[in-house]
């Protein structure tokens, strides 16, 4: 059962009743279910709506301001929320760790704390240990959206990534999945892993051992820790992994997190796990081609398929403006 609700000052969209968002943060997909992610998708669809207006602006966060916080570096997700927050309306402060009181040995909970002081409502922000937004979301009463997370989770990463991949193929309840690359060091991989799953999607992760996390190593019991990943189909031969793929995502080494000895040389993973055209030829017709980026072509991608018409990689970037407008939106209407 379906109503239609104006929403965002007047973007329209066919909303289940059924559902009712009551987050007061968004962490992680690991506890979301289908209903909520579904309501994500829905009012997704409302604000890529408002943003093909000519004036692509509604009042929805008016009065409210909105703190990006970044201990790391980032183009995609900090431009993207925003201009997430201005499309409806909010106030944007920009902070970067490498400018503030940080570097004067402020913690983390007293620039936090702070910030929520000089009359923030909304937090995002970006950390380099894992768990950092978790705590945060401990001490303040403002929302707190993880921007990621050391190795740990990239939840609205994770919420475009379905928004695009729904956008193309409907329902994804078992379409095949396939994730490439640096999985043991990717946050966005394990956000994609719970959303996906939680979708119904067969998803299929493809690295070398060294760069699975090591309960999915393929000499490591599988691990039973229901809160451990969830369980899906693990490769470490790429030819095999994307054979009638929907969806082949690939991941970028993320070489700053590594240690050293994970990999031979970086032409030695090209050749055995570079997404190409000869590859991605065993999947299935018109199969998507993702990436979260920052993107290095002749590594994890070749050129050609990079900017194929097959590859939704600058559509990913679009829509990330979109479901973070929806998240924000879904966070100022729910639990205070």
């Amino acid at each position: 059962m379906s109503d239609e609700r104006t929403t965002a000052g007047g973007a329209t969209a066919a909303l289940d009743v059924r559902w009712a968002w009551t987050r007061r943060h968004v962490l992680d997909l690991d506890d979301f279910s289908r209903t909520e992610i579904d309501a994500v998708m829905e009012t997704a669809d409302a604000m890529r709506e408002v943003l093909g207006r000519e004036v692509p602006r509604v009042p929805a966060l008016r009065g409210k301001t909105l703190v990006t916080l970044f201990y790391e570096a980032s183009t995609r997700t900090r431009a993207s929320f925003e201009l997430a927050a201005k499309a409806l309306g909010a106030d944007v402060i920009n902070i970067a760790a490498s400018g503030s009181s940080v570097q004067k040995g402020e913690s983390l909970y007293d620039t936090v704390r702070t910030l929520q002081a000089v009359g923030s409502q909304v937090l995002v922000m970006r950390h380099g240990a894992s768990g950092a937004p978790y705590l945060v979301a401990q001490h303040v009463q403002m929302n707190v959206v993880n921007a990621g997370d050391g190795w740990h989770a990239h939840p609205t990463q994770g919420l475009l990534d379905l928004y695009t991949m729904r956008s193309h193929l409907g329902d994804l309840r078992g379409k095949r999945v396939v994730i490439v690359g640096d999985i043991a060091h990717s946050r966005v991989a394990r956000s994609n892993l719970w959303g996906l799953t939680t979708m119904g999607a067969q998803v299929v992760i493809c690295a070398p051992p060294t760069l699975l996390p090591y309960g999915m190593r393929p000499s490591v019991a599988p691990v039973e820790d229901p809160l451990a990943l969830p369980r899906v189909q693990v490769e470490t031969d790429l030819d095999r992994a994307v054979e009638g793929a929907d969806v082949v995502m690939a991941l970028r080494l993320q070489l700053e997190r590594m240690t050293a000895g994970l990999l031979p040389s970086l032409r030695e993973y090209a050749r055995l796990y570079q997404v190409n055209e000869e590859r991605l030829s065993r999947a299935r017709t018109g199969a998507l081609v993702m990436h979260p980026g920052p993107v290095n072509e002749g590594v994890e991608i070749s050129p050609a398929v990079a900017r194929s018409l097959q590859s939704v990689i600058e559509e990913q970037v679009t829509n990330g403006v979109a479901v973070r407008m929806a998240v924000l939106y879904l966070l100022a209407r729910g639990k205070p």
